[in-house]
C-alpha cells in the first residue's frame, strides 16, 4: 500500500508503528501537551527518531464524555499542524477524524490517510446538541467521507464503532434501533444475537464488513483499506478483553490489514487499576499480542518502547 511517498508492505512480517499526536486540550492521556510549534515539532521528531512509520494527528478528543467541537475549530487545529509536519519531516501523516469536511481540509494540508473512528458510518444526527453546526456541513457524512477518499485515492482506516455503548445497560431502545440501522446487511435476528458480550467478535466482524461495503460502494479501492477492531469504543471492559483474546480470528475472517489501537486505554487501566500515564507495560503486552494475531500496524503514544518490544518479538520469531 502506498501511503504518502512510502510503500507499506502488509504482506511482510513487519509490524508498522503509528505515533499519536493529539493536539487537543482534553485527550485522556496527553491532552494539552502538544499545542505550540516547538512542542509539536519536538515530539514529532522524537517519534520519528524512535521508529515511527506514520504520525496520526487528532484535533478532537474521543475519550468517554468528551465534548464535540465545531467542524471549523477542528479544521483550524489540524491543518496548520499537518502543514507544519509535512514541511519539516518526510513522514506520512494520517488525520484522525470522522467528519468529512475536516478530512477534506486535512488532505489539502498534506495528510496522506483518513483514520475514521466511525468506519464511514457517521451521520449528522450523531452530532451533539452542544456542538454548533457549521454552514454547509454535510447532511450525509458517511457518503461524503467515502467520496473524498475515493476521489483523492488516499488510504482509509475504518474502525469498528456502533451505538451500543460501553455498558450492557445502555443496550436498549434507541441504541438498538441505531445498531440495526448501522448494519443493514444483516437481519434483525442476527444482529440482536450479538448484542450480548460473548459474541462481540462476530459484532466486530459484521460491523467492519458493513464499513468495507460502504467504502467499496463509494469507489474506494480494496487495496486502500485498513481496518481497526475499535478497542475502547462501544464495548464493555469484558468485550474489549474478548476482542484481544479472539483478535487472530477477527484478523483471519476479515482479510484486510489490521491496525490495533489500544495505547493507554481504559481496558488497560481497568485491568491494572492504573492511571493513563502508568499504562505503558499493559500497552506493550497488547502490542505484542496484536503482532502475534496478525495486525500489521499499532497506534501508540510511546513509540520507542513499543518499537523495541516489536523488534524483540521479531528477533525471536525470525531466528
Amino acid at each position: 500500500m502506498k501511503i504518502g511517498n512510502r510503500d507499506f508492505d502488509f504482506n511482510s512480517h513487519h509490524v508498522y508503528v503509528m505515533g499519536i499526536l493529539n493536539i487537543t486540550p482534553d485527550s485522556f492521556s496527553d491532552g494539552g501537551k502538544y499545542t505550540d510549534k516547538d512542542t509539536i515539532l519536538n515530539h514529532t521528531r522524537e517519534m520519528i527518531d524512535a521508529g515511527a512509520d506514520i504520525v496520526d494527528v487528532g484535533g478532537e478528543s474521543t475519550r468517554p464524555g468528551h465534548v464535540q467541537i465545531t467542524v471549523q475549530e477542528e479544521i483550524e487545529r489540524v491543518t496548520s499542524v499537518i502543514s507544519l509536519i509535512k514541511d519539516s519531516f518526510d513522514i506520512p501523516v494520517s488525520i484522525d477524524t470522522y467528519k468529512a469536511e475536516v478530512a477534506s481540509a486535512a488532505l489539502e494540508a498534506g495528510a496522506d490517510v483518513i483514520n475514521d473512528i466511525w468506519g464511514l458510518k457517521y451521520r449528522d444526527d450523531n452530532i451533539s446538541e452542544k456542538s454548533e453546526r457549521e454552514p454547509g456541513e454535510s447532511k450525509n457524512n458517511s457518503v461524503e467521507m467515502g467520496h473524498i477518499a475515493a476521489e483523492t485515492g488516499v488510504p482509509v482506516i475504518l474502525m469498528h464503532n456502533d451505538h451500543l455503548g460501553r455498558s450492557l445497560e445502555e443496550r436498549n431502545g434507541k441504541a438498538l434501533e441505531e445498531f440495526l440501522r448501522d448494519n443493514p446487511g444483516r437481519s434483525a435476528v442476527e444482529l440482536l444475537s450479538v448484542v450480548g458480550e460473548d459474541r462481540v467478535a462476530d459484532r466486530v466482524v459484521w460491523g467492519l464488513e458493513e464499513s468495507v461495503k460502504i467504502a467499496l460502494d463509494a469507489g474506494i479501492k480494496k487495496e486502500n483499506i485498513i481496518l481497526d477492531p475499535g478497542i475502547g469504543f462501544a464495548k464493555t471492559q469484558r468485550e474489549n478483553l474478548l476482542v484481544m483474546k479472539y483478535l487472530a480470528d477477527i484478523v483471519r475472517r476479515l482479510d484486510y490489514p489490521m491496525l490495533l489501537a489500544t495505547s493507554r486505554k481504559s481496558m488497560i487501566g481497568n485491568a491494572l487499576d492504573l492511571p493513563a500515564d502508568e499504562r505503558e507495560e499493559g500497552t506493550i503486552v497488547t502490542s505484542i499480542l496484536g503482532a502475534r494475531a496478525g495486525c500489521k500496524m499499532i497506534r501508540v503514544h510511546d513509540v520507542e518502547k513499543n518499537v523495541r518490544a516489536l523488534k524483540m518479538l521479531d528477533a525471536i520469531e525470525c531466528v
